[in-house]
C-alpha cells in the first residue's frame, strides 16, 4: 500500500433525510477508503444506503439531505501535477459543479435513458463536459468524442455521434454513458448498477469494458451493486451494507471464501447457483428495517436466526480479523457461541474455490 495514493477517505458519515413521514436515518457511520487504480464494491439490497453514500462524494444529495457528522476527503492532482485534497462535504455545489463532477469523479448511473439528454444528439453529449471544463476547441472536443465512441466499442462512430439515445440500443447508451463518463479523464469512475437494465450477454460485455478501460486509464472505480456474481469478477475489496452501515468489509477473496456476518452468508447463498441440493433459492428472511424507526442494538437482528441477547441492546463495533477484513456481528466477540456458517454455503464456497483453481486462482 506504500507506493499508493488514497484518492477517497471516507469517515464516519452520517446523513439524514426530512421526508414527509418523518426524518429517515439513511447513512450511519460509513468508513470507505479508495486507493489509486483499484476497485472497491458496495454491496447491499436496495435502500441499503449505497446510492447515497457515493451521491454525497460527488457532492449530489438531494435537497432534503442533511449530513449530521463525517468528512468525505478526495485526493487529486493539478493541470500542474501539484496535489490537492479537499473535503468535499464542506465545497458549495457550485465549485463541486467546477472542479469535481464530471470532471474528477464521473458516475455511470442504472439507467442510461435517465443519464443522457433525449433531446440533444450523441456527439454533444460527450463533448460538453470537454468544452466546459477544459474550454476544449469543438473541431478537438469531437474528434475526441469519436475516439471515445470507437473506445467504447462503438461501430461507425462519426455516423452515431448524430443520433439520438432514442435510436440506440440499451448496450449502446450505456457505452454512450460510459463515454461522457471518460470524456474529461476522471481520477475515479463510480458505476451505479451499470448493468442492471441490460441483458445478460450485454452485461458481461460492459463490465469487461469497465474493467479494460480502468486497466488502460489506470483510474479507481467504485462499483454499487446488489449483484455479488459482478463483484465476483470486478473488486479488489468489498464493502457489505445494510441499513445505512458498513457490517462487513474486506478483500474479495476474504468476502467470498471467509464471510463473517450472517448477512454475507445470506447474500452469498441466494446467488444462483447450477449445483446447489436445494429446489428453491435461498431468500434472507424478514425485509430491511423501515429506518423511519431506529431500533436499538444491531439493525439485521430481527432477520438474524444467529441473533444473540445482546444484539437487541447494543450495537455491534467493528471486529478486525486480519488486516483488511473488519465485521460487525457479535458473533465475532469472544464471549459469543461459537457459530459456523451454514454447511450448504460451506459446500458452495468449497465449489467455488475448486472452480477459481481451474481458472489460475480468479474467482
Amino acid at each position: 500500500m506504500a507506493d499508493k495514493e488514497k484518492i477517497l477517505d471516507i469517515k464516519d458519515l452520517d446523513i439524514s433525510f426530512k421526508t414527509t413521514a418523518g426524518v429517515v436515518h439513511a447513512i450511519r457511520g460509513v468508513d470507505i477508503d479508495l486507493f489509486t487504480g483499484e476497485t472497491v464494491a458496495i454491496v447491499g439490497e436496495s435502500g441499503s444506503g449505497k446510492s447515497v453514500t457515493m451521491k454525497a462524494a460527488m457532492g449530489i444529495l438531494a435537497s432534503n439531505a442533511t449530513v449530521n457528522r463525517g468528512t468525505i476527503q478526495f485526493s487529486y492532482h493539478h493541470a500542474d501535477g501539484s496535489p490537492a485534497t479537499v473535503d468535499i462535504l464542506a465545497q458549495p455545489k457550485k465549485w463541486i459543479r467546477d472542479h469535481i463532477n464530471g470532471k474528477r469523479i464521473a458516475m455511470v448511473f442504472q439507467d442510461p435513458m435517465t443519464s443522457l439528454n433525449p433531446t440533444m444528439s450523441i456527439g454533444k453529449q460527450i463533448m460538453e463536459g470537454m468544452i466546459w471544463h477544459f474550454k476544449t476547441p469543438k473541431a478537438e472536443a469531437y474528434a475526441k468524442a469519436v475516439d471515445l465512441l470507437r473506445e467504447v466499442g462503438i461501430d461507425d462512430p462519426e455516423k452515431r455521434m448524430k443520433n439520438y439515445p432514442h435510436q440506440l440500443s440499451g448496450g449502446m447508451r450505456q457505452r454512450v454513458v460510459i463515454a461522457i463518463a471518460l470524456s474529461c479523464n476522471p481520477d475515479l469512475l463510480i458505476c451505479d448498477e451499470p448493468t442492471t437494465a441490460l441483458d445478460v450477454t450485454i452485461q458481461a460485455k460492459i463490465i469487461e469494458l469497465i474493467r479494460r478501460l480502468q486497466k488502460e486509464r489506470g483510474i479507481s472505480v467504485i462499483y454499487i451493486t446488489h449483484d455479488l456474481g459482478v463483484v465476483a469478477k470486478v473488486a479488489d475489496y468489498v464493502n457489505v451494507m445494510y441499513a445505512g452501515k458498513i457490517v462487513e468489509k474486506g478483500t474479495v477473496d476474504e468476502i467470498f471464501y471467509d464471510p463473517r456476518h450472517p448477512y454475507t452468508w445470506g447474500l452469498l447463498s441466494a446467488m444462483p447457483d447450477l449445483d446447489t441440493a436445494d429446489e428453491r433459492l435461498y431468500t434472507i428472511p424478514g425485509s430491511p428495517p423501515n429506518l423511519l424507526y431506529e431500533k436499538p442494538g444491531d439493525a439485521f437482528a430481527p432477520r438474524n436466526r444467529y441473533a444473540l441477547v445482546v444484539d437487541d441492546k447494543a450495537e455491534p463495533p467493528m471486529f478486525k480479523i486480519t488486516e483488511d477484513h473488519y465485521v460487525a456481528s457479535w458473533l465475532l466477540d469472544p464471549r459469543a457461541p461459537k457459530v459456523e456458517m451454514p454447511a450448504e454455503l460451506k459446500a458452495r464456497i468449497a465449489r467455488m474455490k475448486e472452480e477459481a483453481a481451474k481458472h489460475g486462482g480468479e474467482l
